[in-house]
């Protein structure tokens, strides 16, 4: 391992914009039970399959129809 390095010349990197935030978020057992089953059919880790579902909600401007009472 060198004692100094010299980045002088470095790029920053082009994908950092495609890079995921960490948040927390609480979902019903229920709803994680859903995407885990349907992970295994298609392959997709279960974190990822709720982030492409909700990516498409939001490109399609999909809104729910809730009224809270």
């Amino acid at each position: 391992m060198r004692a100094e390095y010299d980045f002088s010349k470095s790029i920053k990197n082009p994908y950092t914009y495609q890079l995921k935030k960490q948040i927390t978020i609480r979902l019903d057992e229920e709803c994680i039970n859903y995407f885990k089953s349907v992970s295994v059919d298609v392959g997709i880790p279960y974190q990822s399959l709720i982030n492409l579902y909700l990516r498409d909600c939001a490109a399609s401007h999909r809104k729910l129809n809730l009224k809270w009472e």
